[in-house]
């Protein structure tokens, strides 16, 4: 029973990281910390790391306190849920930097109807280059409409 239950943290912190995403893209990143995710609507930049690479870091943060309270203070539930985040944050990495983004040149021939719809879906998003009226959605389930044939 108690592996259950670690399978079904671990799959509801996945799962509810992409709710994160959307709100941390919508209210955090168009919003308040604008300046640290303008530069990747702009690339008025040289460097392959960006300032909105630090999001990254702080979502590494949360996943790494999980498992040190799981180590050392006996939060049980910290490793499933740490590891829920480092998996989704993996899985973002690949299919946005990677990917969309082709920050390391892999899957670029990627092309059956998922692919597709991420490629749509991120492209409608990065229509706007100001911090107002992007699109914000989640990486991996962006709505239905970007994935027509």
């Amino acid at each position: 029973m108690e592996t259950v239950l670690w399978i079904l943290i671990f799959l509801l912190t996945y799962c509810g990281m992409e709710f994160m995403a959307w709100f941390t893209h919508k209210y955090v990143m168009h919003g308040f910390l604008w300046r640290l995710h303008k530069d990747h609507h702009h690339k008025g930049h040289n460097s392959w790391w960006e300032r909105n690479d630090y999001f990254f870091l702080f979502y590494a943060l949360v996943s790494i306190s999980c498992f040190i309270g799981w180590q050392y203070f006996g939060f049980w539930a910290g490793l499933p849920i740490g590891l829920g985040i480092f998996a989704y944050g993996f899985t973002y990495f690949m299919v946005h930097d990677i990917f969309i983004h082709q920050r390391f040149k892999l899957f670029r021939n990627a092309n059956n109807w998922y692919a597709k719809g991420i490629r749509r879906a991120h492209k409608m998003h990065h229509k706007h280059l100001g911090k107002e009226h992007g699109e914000c959605f989640g990486m991996l389930f962006p709505p239905l409409k970007y994935f027509k044939k």
